[in-house]
């Protein structure tokens, strides 16, 4: 009782920040929790009309999608994918901050920082298009310069085996930049006395690194790669889409774009909402279990 007493206490005394918070608040339970009823139709025969309408089938749908051939492809296809750009793209962000930050020449340091934001803010479909240009056989840039080292063109786009590698470079090429901003904002906040002391001691620049910047920031990266792990299931759909074509299918069809052809050119609503509603609940047991893991081994997490 006497928690309570406070904790009405205090939002009356900042009553008008909660004002301030109930727009977005309002905005997150319209868009997000209220249309999490449409769910119920991955257990219905879903047809036309209302839900409640339709005829209930239980785990039909679930069953259908765990017995398809399609089932391991696009599991095998959307874990190596979000696995490798776990692997490969999240420690980029980090390397690049702890990098920038070393920068003492603050011009030529906004440059880098510009020039490395920039591609996050180019469309999908533009970068998409970049690349067919770049990887053409005939005549991109990279393919010329294979061929003045005598290495064959290859039509990366095209062949199943190098759409990986192609998605995961690209995402790492579009994203490192921006998402160092927030490794830059935790090393801004360690303190300079830290560095003057360490510049005392003899550190020379790697051991300030190691010593002082690496553990500054491991809250946020634990933070950051919980909440990646928790969408490992979830990988870049329209850049996908996009770059799939008839004869990568076998590498390139993940959960997303099945779901996608399933449901909105199917028009199989039920089975489509059983696929997405497996693949947020296996994202939520993940985020749940990393959570628990990542806080018991370095004491961060987000809750």
């Amino acid at each position: 009782m006497y928690k309570d007493h406070l904790t009405l206490k205090y939002v009356l005394s900042k009553w008008q920040l909660f004002i301030l918070l109930l727009p977005a608040l309002a905005t997150l339970i319209v868009f997000s929790y209220i249309p999490m009823y449409g769910v119920l139709i991955a257990f219905q025969n879903f047809t036309s009309g209302s839900i409640w309408d339709n005829q209930w089938v239980g785990l039909r749908h679930f069953q259908d999608f765990f017995s398809s051939a399609m089932f391991d492809v696009v599991l095998r296809n959307t874990l190596l994918l979000s696995i490798g750009s776990i692997i490969f793209g999240f420690p980029m962000p980090i390397i690049f901050a702890l990098l920038l930050n070393q920068l003492r020449f603050q011009r030529f340091k906004r440059f880098v920082q510009t020039v490395s934001y920039a591609p996050f803010f180019i469309s999908t479909v533009v970068m998409v298009s970049m690349l067919n240009l770049f990887l053409a056989p005939s005549n991109g840039v990279i393919n010329i310069l294979l061929n003045m080292i005598g290495i064959d063109s290859i039509n990366f786009m095209v062949r199943a085996e190098w759409f990986r590698p192609v998605f995961i470079i690209s995402e790492i090429w579009q994203t490192t930049g921006w998402s160092a901003i927030i490794y830059l904002a935790a090393l801004s906040a360690i303190s300079p006395d830290l560095y003057e002391a360490s510049t005392i001691d003899g550190a020379n620049k790697f051991q300030r690194i190691y010593y002082i910047d690496i553990p500054s920031i491991v809250p946020t990266v634990v933070i950051l790669l919980i909440l990646r792990v928790g969408n490992l299931m979830s990988v870049g759909f329209e850049r996908v889409l996009l770059m799939q074509q008839g004869m990568n299918i076998t590498a390139s069809e993940i959960i997303a774009t099945y779901v996608y052809k399933i449901g909105l050119m199917g028009a199989q609503h039920s089975l489509a909402s059983a696929i997405g509603l497996f693949n947020s609940v296996v994202n939520f047991i993940l985020l749940i279990a990393v959570n628990a893991f990542l806080k018991k081994i370095s004491g961060s997490g987000l809750w």
